[in-house]
C-alpha cells in the first residue's frame, strides 16, 4: 500500500477500565467507518496512568498476552477490517511485567508485539517500579499495510531507536504515548517541553525519511499518592510526512480521534534527495554502543623537547 488512512485515538481516561476499553473500541469502529486502515491507540489506554505512584495494588491491572484485552482488540480488528496498535500492561511471568504495544492484523491475528525498551523513572513517572525493560529489540512488525516501527512513549526521545527501526525496514514510526505537563510549571516551561517533544520526533522523521504517528492521551489525572499535583496530559497527537512536516495535529485538552493520510511512497523520493542512510559512516560508529567514551588521543602528538643533558651533548 502506497497510502494508508490512519486514525489516532486521543483519549481521556477514567478510573473505570471497562469504560475506557469501550471508548477505545467504539473509536476503532467509527474510524473504520470513515475508511481507516490503521488505528493507533495511546499508551495504557484502558486505565489511568497508575505510574504516578508506587503501589502494589496496580499490578492487578496486568494481564497476559494473549488475554482478555488482546482478544477484544482482535475481535475489533477482525470485525472492522483494520490494523490496530494497542497497549497492554503485560504480565509475562511471575514478577516480570512489561509495558507492551500489540499490533493486531485486520483478520484478528496477532501480527507482533513490542515491549517498551526505555523505562523512565522519576516524580510522576515511576515506571521502573512496574515494568522490566523490553527485550524485543527495535524490529519492525510486518502487517498487511506495511512494516510498522512501533515503539512506546519514552522511546521517542532516543534517535538510536528510530534509526534501528529505519534500517530494519520500517515504513512508518509509531509512538503510543502518555506524556503531559506538571501543573506547577508556568506556561513558558510547558510550551518549551511540548515543543521539544514534537521536535525530537520530527527529527526522527527527517533523519530517517519516515512518517511519524504519535498518539497521546489528554486530560488531568490525579496523583493518588498526593506526592505531586498530578499530570495534565497535553494531547497534541500528530502525524508527520516523511520529511518531518506535521500534517495533522490534535488539540491539547479534548478527546478526539484524528484522521490522516500517510503517503508511504514519499520515503523513496526523500531518500533519493537526502540519502542519509546511504551516507552513514558505519565504520566510525563503533562507540555508539558504549555508555561513555574517553576523549581520543591526539593522533599527531607534539615532538618532545630535548632535555638539558642532551642539549649539552649536542654542543
Amino acid at each position: 500500500m502506497n497510502t494508508i488512512n490512519v486514525a489516532l485515538v486521543q483519549q481521556s481516561m477514567q478510573a473505570d477500565t471497562r469504560a475506557n476499553l469501550e471508548v477505545s473500541l467504539a473509536q476503532v469502529q467509527m474510524a473504520a467507518r470513515r475508511g481507516a486502515d490503521l488505528v493507533v491507540l495511546c499508551e495504557l489506554h484502558t486505565s489511568l496512568y497508575f505510574c504516578q505512584e508506587k503501589s502494589a495494588r496496580h499490578f492487578r491491572l496486568a494481564e497476559q498476552i494473549p488475554g482478555p484485552l488482546t482478544r477484544q482488540l482482535s475481535l475489533a480488528a477482525r470485525k472492522n477490517r483494520v490494523v490496530i496498535v494497542g497497549s497492554v500492561f503485560e504480565k509475562r511471568a511471575r514478577r516480570m511485567y512489561h509495558n507492551t504495544a500489540v499490533v493486531v492484523e485486520r483478520d484478528g491475528s496477532l501480527a507482533g508485539i513490542y515491549r517498551k525498551m526505555h523505562i523512565p523513572d522519576g516524580p510522576g513517572y515511576h515506571e521502573q517500579y512496574y515494568f522490566v525493560a523490553g527485550d524485543t529489540g527495535f524490529v519492525p512488525i510486518q502487517t498487511s499495510i506495511g512494516k510498522l516501527g512501533v515503539m512506546v512513549c519514552w522511546d521517542q526521545w532516543f534517535p538510536e531507536a528510530a534509526r534501528l527501526m529505519a534500517i530494519g525496514g520500517a515504513e512508518v514510526l509509531i509512538f503510543p504515548t502518555a506524556i503531559g505537563w506538571d501543573p506547577e510549571d508556568d506556561d513558558e516551561e510547558k510550551q518549551r517541553q511540548m515543543q521539544a517533544w514534537q521536535i525530537i520526533q520530527q527529527s526522527h522523521s527527517i533523519s530517517n525519511n519516515l512518517p511519524v504517528i504519535c498518539t497521546n492521551r489528554t486530560g488531568h489525572e490525579k496523583d493518588l499518592s498526593g506526592t505531586t499535583r498530578g499530570i495534565d496530559f497535553w494531547g497534541h497527537s500528530f502525524v508527520t510526512d516523511a520529511f518531518g512536516k506535521i500534517t495533522t495535529q490534535g488539540p491539547a485538552d479534548v478527546a478526539e480521534t484524528l484522521h490522516a493520510r500517510v503517503d508511504l511512497s514519499e520515503t523513496k523520493r526523500c531518500r533519493q534527495v537526502w540519502p542519509y542512510l546511504q551516507d552513514r559512516r558505519i565504520d566510525a560508529y563503533g562507540n555508539i554502543s558504549k555508555r561513555s567514551v574517553d576523549a581520543p588521543r591526539d593522533p599527531m602528538p607534539a615532538p618532545a623537547l630535548p632535555d638539558r643533558e642532551s642539549r649539552k651533548k649536542r654542543r
